[in-house]
């Protein structure tokens, strides 16, 4: 199971940072970043890389389990492989963000785009500032790898943990009356 799990957690990992890199260029356009398409093509990559966790799963079940799998074990495999995937994930991000010259400036950029949807909204200039204060208070603890890398983690893992559910439901399988005797 551990080597499904290096296997397919790696092969997701790995797709979600190419897709990630990839999509980088379409989003910066101009000096500015286009928070909207971000979030779209960010869980669109999550979704994509993520259905590792299916092929995984099926695989495991398929090659060690005489194509028949519980809900618990197909959910037990999806989740090294979540697991797997989430750090690399982790360790490409810390990586690109200290490493990319866009990254640097990408906090600023995030924080002027949420100063406009607050001012568009409508939001008193007492409320904006109040949440201008606590964005710039949370960019400093960001500054903290720990934090940084566990944020980080709650990014991808959730997503991978329905991914994971779901795949479970699609695939468990009891056993066949002919290879269960």
């Amino acid at each position: 199971m551990q080597k499904h799990a290096l296997i397919f957690g790696s092969l997701a990992g790995g797709i979600l940072i190419l897709l990630f890199i990839l999509e980088q260029p379409l989003l910066y356009q101009d000096g500015k970043f286009d928070f909207k398409k971000g979030e779209i093509l960010g869980y669109i990559s999550m979704l994509v890389s993520l259905s590792m966790i299916f092929f995984g799963i099926r695989s495991f079940r398929d090659q060690h389990l005489n194509g028949s799998i519980t809900f618990g074990k197909a959910f037990q495999v999806g989740l090294m492989i979540t697991l797997v995937a989430s750090v690399i994930y982790v360790v490409g991000w810390m990586i690109y963000y200290n490493t990319s010259e866009s990254m640097q400036k990408f906090p600023e950029l995030y924080l002027n785009h949420m100063l406009e949807e607050l001012k568009k909204s409508g939001k008193s200039a007492a409320e904006i500032v109040k949440q201008e204060a606590e964005f710039r208070k949370n960019m400093e603890m960001y500054k903290n790898p720990l934090i940084m890398m566990a944020i980080t983690f709650l990014e991808i893992f959730p997503v991978g943990l329905v991914v994971d559910v779901i795949s479970a439901l699609l695939l468990k399988k009891k056993p066949t009356e002919s290879s269960a005797g």
